[in-house]
């Protein structure tokens, strides 16, 4: 799991342009959003299709279920480990 959280967290930076960030700076189970990293939905689609193309997963447009799923990195690693789980 700590392996899928540094890949979590290098899409993240890569495919927002973090560049002033580095994966330990980003805590496991910080918010993503408003407080945390600061990211905004803007950037939650533009992580959403960044996360589809480098695990093959599928996250719902909108809705509780997926504020949830992007809620940190740890909601992120456990959403990617049962999606992944589910298709084998």
């Amino acid at each position: 799991m700590n392996e899928l959280k540094q890949e979590i967290k290098e899409v993240i930076i890569s495919s927002l342009q973090l560049e002033d960030i580095k994966p330990e700076n980003i805590v496991d189970d910080a918010p993503l959003f408003n407080e945390g990293l600061g990211l905004d939905s803007i950037d939650a689609l533009e992580l959403g299709v960044a996360l589809k193309k480098k695990f093959g997963i599928k996250f719902a447009t909108e809705g509780e279920d997926t504020k949830k799923v992007f809620a940190s990195v740890n909601a992120l690693a456990e959403y990617i480990t049962a999606e992944r789980a589910k298709a084998n």
